[in-house]
């Protein structure tokens, strides 16, 4: 539980469990529908495919992306959201731009694990 003063706004972003949750319901409208959380003390981790896990802590949400560290702040879980559905949808390999849908948040996901 998050020691809370009385008086104190309740901020989701300093509980990483909260904004981590918050990020896999962003996720969600995003088409990512099979995602598992897991949350210990003073972090939460966020399997979003077997690919890409995104960690909470310290305030912030961090993910490897081709080989560089990616830090977003857990104050915007829907701006993560973004970043991560960009980096995933991003045509690698055999896919080409050409074989997504047109128009933004069409096309299918990538998969994920349960």
């Amino acid at each position: 539980m998050l020691a809370v003063r009385a008086g104190t706004p309740y901020l989701p972003w300093h509980d990483p469990r909260e904004a981590t949750r918050l990020l896999r319901y962003a996720l969600q409208q995003e088409g990512f529908t099979h995602t598992y959380q897991s949350s210990g003390i003073g972090m939460s981790v966020l399997s979003v495919t077997t690919e890409l896990t995104v960690w909470c802590k310290k305030g912030s949400f961090v993910w490897n992306e081709d080989g560089l560290t990616v830090t977003h702040p857990a104050a915007d879980p829907m701006g993560a959201a973004q970043l991560v559905k960009r980096h995933l949808r991003r045509p690698t390999g055999e896919r080409s731009r050409d074989s997504w849908a047109s128009g933004p948040g069409e096309g299918p996901p990538t998969d994920s694990v349960r």
